[in-house]
C-alpha cells in the first residue's frame, strides 16, 4: 500500500513539472516572436506608395527635392520620326531636373507632340489636350516650378528650357509639362532670366533642324503632327 502511494506521488510530480516546463517554453516563444497583423502590414505599404504619389502645388519643392535625391538620372532621349535628340539635364537646377525625370518616368511626355515650330528660334512641345494627359495634370494639381536662373545656364543653341505663362505670372513660375529647345545657332538670349534653362542637347542637332524646317500653319503649329517618346538613359 505504501509503495502504491509512493508511485502515485512520483507521477503527480512528473506531470506537474512537465506542464510547467511547457508553459514556460510557450511564454518564451511568445516574447521572442512579434508578428505584424496582416491588415497593418497592408496599411503601411499603402502609405509608403501614396507618399510618392502626392505631388501638388503646396508640396512641389519638398516633394521634388526628395524625389531628385532618389532619382539622380541626368540624361534623357527624345525619339521622333525625324531622329533622336539626346539631352543632358543640369544638377544645379535640381527642381526642374527632378520634375522632368518624374514626368518622364510616369510616361507623361509619350505621344505628346512638338506643337510649335518657330524656325530660327525654338521647337516647343510636351503638352497635350489628350484626356489621359489632362487627368495627369489634374491629379498633380497643375503644379508649377519656381525659377532656377543660373548665370552659366543661358539660352544658347540647343538649350533645353521650361515654358511658362507670361500673363499674371510675376514670379516667372515654370510650367513643367511644356518645354522648348533653342534652334537658333546664335541662341535666344533675350529669354535669359525669363525662362529656366535646365539642360542642353548632347546630340541630335540635325534632328532639331529637320523639325524646324517642317511646314507650319497658324500659331506655328506643324501641318503634320510630330509625336515624341521620351526615355531615361542614365
Amino acid at each position: 500500500m505504501k509503495l502504491l502511494k509512493l508511485i502515485l506521488l512520483l507521477l503527480i510530480i512528473v506531470v506537474t513539472t512537465s506542464c510547467s516546463s511547457d508553459k514556460k517554453t510557450e511564454k518564451e516563444s511568445e516574447t521572442k516572436t512579434i508578428v505584424l497583423p496582416k491588415k497593418e502590414t497592408k496599411r503601411v505599404l499603402e502609405v509608403e506608395e501614396k507618399s510618392w504619389d502626392s505631388l501638388n502645388r503646396k508640396n512641389t519643392e519638398q516633394f521634388l527635392t526628395a524625389y531628385g535625391n532618389q532619382n539622380k538620372e541626368t540624361k534623357v532621349l527624345i525619339k521622333t520620326s525625324f531622329g533622336n535628340i539626346k539631352l543632358q539635364l543640369y544638377n544645379d537646377t535640381p527642381i526642374h531636373r527632378a520634375s522632368f525625370i518624374f514626368l518622364t518616368k510616369i510616361d507623361y511626355f509619350d505621344n505628346t507632340v512638338f506643337y510649335r515650330v518657330a524656325k530660327d528660334f525654338v521647337i516647343q512641345g510636351g503638352d497635350s489636350e489628350d484626356f489621359k494627359k489632362s487627368k495627369i495634370r489634374y491629379k498633380y494639381k497643375n503644379y508649377l516650378l519656381k525659377p532656377e536662373f543660373r548665370k552659366n545656364r543661358r539660352h544658347r543653341y540647343g538649350a533645353l528650357a521650361s515654358a511658362r505663362e507670361w500673363d499674371d505670372n510675376p514670379n516667372k513660375l515654370s510650367t513643367p509639362f511644356e518645354f522648348y529647345i533653342v534652334q537658333n545657332r546664335n541662341g535666344a538670349h533675350h529669354l535669359n532670366n525669363e525662362h529656366t534653362v535646365f539642360g542642353h542637347v548632347i546630340s541630335g542637332f540635325s534632328t532639331i533642324n529637320k523639325i524646324a524646317n517642317v511646314e507650319v500653319g497658324p500659331g506655328e503649329w506643324p501641318e503634320d503632327d510630330i509625336p515624341m517618346k521620351v526615355e531615361i538613359l542614365d
